[in-house]
């Protein structure tokens, strides 16, 4: 990826920032790569690796314009969760300490209200935290539920990686797809709240697929 010399500062950082989303992602496409620098929500069909089957899903990527630490602190916020989790209600924290929460989510779609509860591994050091239905607790209709955030500093900004899998009781022709296009409203959603100040609406964006 060649950077062409700047003029102007946000010039340079633009390029710094498609060089290091160039080095930290490398599995992606120049293509994909570009549109990520410039703004896009990525869109992959990528599962989490330990995914079963059967599962539905897919990988988001974006770039915040907010450190680390600040997304890191927004991601761990689980009582906050219903600020950019679609169609999440309530939250309540069941337990939590540096290596393991346990979330009882509460998720309202339409008339329908249900919930299921979360064991969910941050790891502050990698900056990674994922997640699995608890085992021996209530999860409704789900049957599978995992995946991990991923975040990766970028020339002044976060490289953000969000990644699910999902198996409920329902019929997977009545689900196919809504499971990886909410990784891409959830990833849309997170960057507002990281990105937004007082006062200050944040811009909208595009989403788009990666493929």
């Amino acid at each position: 990826m060649r950077c062409v010399r700047p003029h102007l500062l946000g010039a340079v950082i633009l390029c710094a920032l498609a060089t290091e989303v160039a080095v930290a992602l490398p599995h992606l496409s120049d293509d994909q790569k570009r549109r990520l620098t410039a703004g896009e929500v990525i869109l992959l069909d990528t599962l989490p690796p330990n995914a079963g089957k059967s599962a539905h899903g897919g990988t988001a990527l974006a770039i915040v314009r907010a450190s680390p630490e600040h997304v890191w602190s927004v991601l761990v916020d689980y009582s906050g969760h219903p600020r950019f989790y679609p169609r999440v209600t309530g939250v309540e924290v069941l337990e939590a300490d540096e290596r393991h929460a346990l979330v009882r989510y509460q998720v309202t779609i339409g008339p329908l209200s249900f919930s299921f509860h979360m064991d969910k591994y941050p790891d502050p050091r990698r900056r990674r935290i994922e997640w699995k239905l608890a085992e021996g607790r209530d999860n409704s209709l789900f049957r599978e539920n995992g995946g991990y955030w991923q975040i990766e500093q970028a020339a002044g900004a976060t490289v953000v990686i969000y990644s699910i899998g999902v198996r409920t009781l329902l019929p997977g022709f009545l689900t196919f797809g809504s499971e990886r296009d909410s990784a891409a409203e959830t990833v849309s959603a997170l960057r507002k709240v990281a990105e937004e100040r007082p006062g200050q609406a944040p811009a909208e964006r595009p989403v788009r697929s990666g493929r």
